[in-house]
């Protein structure tokens, strides 16, 4: 449910960012803005998250997103009744906000998930959550979309609120979860350390994360997707939502097919081979003016990119002792999640300084020699089968 609202307030913010500005660089800022703060405070949330119940954590989260998207709705409609906005400014300070607290929410979200499901359901389990996410997003890039050109603006935010009260709801109802980190005497800075070094010690968890990382980072080409549905596909509100629900559909029938057949055997191999696809879906993409053609290239951009996470999650969940999975999400929370919105930012400045279509296929070619690099120097990746 809250993925469904947040896609749905992204949506209508970007659009209406956008129009503001008619600035590729602007829809890269809105990802740097929600970024920094992600990044920045990641480490310190995955620390709370060992040492609280995560259920409460992520009530309070929540409850503060309801907050913001409030003043998100205040300020779209002052400025749409009473004066002109012609600067983005008041955006990018609430997706600061916004990335405050997913610092927090996201090393909570996933240890909690492991907590409540037995170990011998972790690969179901992580197809199962990806399913639903990316239905949660699929509904909320169309819907979000549909209802921008049928309700607009400050009505699609409003309706956001319903949806946030209702994961607040939800997210109640779930029991709490006892503390699973030993409380030692270590100081913050030592716990936190402690994290960082078993990511960096552990091949396979490194390489899961930093293969995605540049893939994201270089080779998305989402943040893009107004500029192409207004200026290059010329498909208006509607298609935008369209496109920007395509590769989150493939990502859907992937991952309901690998709730009956997970990638364990060979993950290594398929995680590789998944992105390096992923990365010259996105040259097709950037390459496409065809309306249709752009929709399916995306949709199988997703799937595979739908591969890649669920192997990484499977390898956080087997490889990662239980009393670490707090501040080991939270790299992982620096690595992938803040990845999307400094692919943003750096999918902005590559369209502003080389043009939109040679940035995408600029920044795809970088996610395949990626892949290379990490196939030669990162071996136990490479070999790695989660069935053994």
């Amino acid at each position: 449910m809250l993925t469904l609202a947040l896609q749905i307030q992204f949506v209508v913010l970007s659009w209406q960012v956008y129009e503001i500005t008619h600035d590729p660089l602007s829809l890269g800022l809105l990802g740097l803005a929600e970024a920094i703060p992600a990044v920045g405070l990641a480490l310190y949330g995955g620390y709370v998250s060992d040492r609280n119940d995560r259920r409460t954590i992520l009530v309070r989260v929540i409850a503060l997103q309801l907050l913001v998207s409030i003043a998100l709705l205040c300020v779209s409609y002052y400025y749409t009744h009473d004066h002109a906005l012609t600067k983005a400014t008041p955006f990018y300070i609430i997706m600061f906000f916004v990335g405050i607290l997913r610092s927090f929410y996201s090393p909570a979200q996933f240890p909690l998930m492991t907590q409540v499901v037995p170990r011998e359901a972790y690969a179901n389990s992580s197809a199962w959550n990806s399913t639903f996410w990316h239905i949660g997003v699929v509904a909320g890039s169309a819907g979000g979309g549909i209802m921008l050109s049928m309700i607009g603006k400050n009505y699609s935010y409003a309706f956001v609120l319903i949806l946030i009260l209702f994961s607040i709801i939800q997210m109640w109802r779930i029991p709490k979860q006892p503390v699973q980190g030993s409380i030692k005497t270590e100081t913050m800075n030592e716990s936190i350390s402690e994290g960082l070094r078993f990511v960096f010690k552990n091949q396979p968890v490194f390489g899961a994360l930093t293969l995605d990382l540049v893939a994201v980072l270089f080779g998305g080409a989402v943040a893009m997707l107004p500029v192409f549905a207004s200026d290059v596909l010329q498909v208006g509100e509607t298609g935008f939502g369209l496109l920007r629900a395509a590769p989150f559909a493939g990502s859907v029938l992937m991952a309901l097919y690998m709730t009956k057949h997970p990638p364990m055997k060979n993950a290594g191999k398929k995680l590789l081979l998944c992105v390096a696809a992923f990365s010259v879906c996105m040259i097709a993409f950037a390459l496409s003016s065809n309306f249709y053609l752009s929709m399916f290239i995306l949709a199988l951009s997703g799937a595979f990119d739908n591969v890649s996470v669920v192997v990484r999650s499977t390898i956080l969940q087997y490889l990662c002792p239980e009393e670490m999975r707090g501040r080991v999400s939270s790299v992982s929370t620096m690595f992938i999640s803040s990845s999307n919105e400094l692919g943003a930012f750096e999918s902005g400045f590559a369209a502003k300084l080389m043009g939109l279509i040679p940035s995408v296929i600029f920044g795809g070619v970088v996610a395949v020699a990626s892949v290379g690099a990490a196939a030669k120097w990162l071996p136990e990746l490479r070999k790695l089968d989660l069935k053994q």
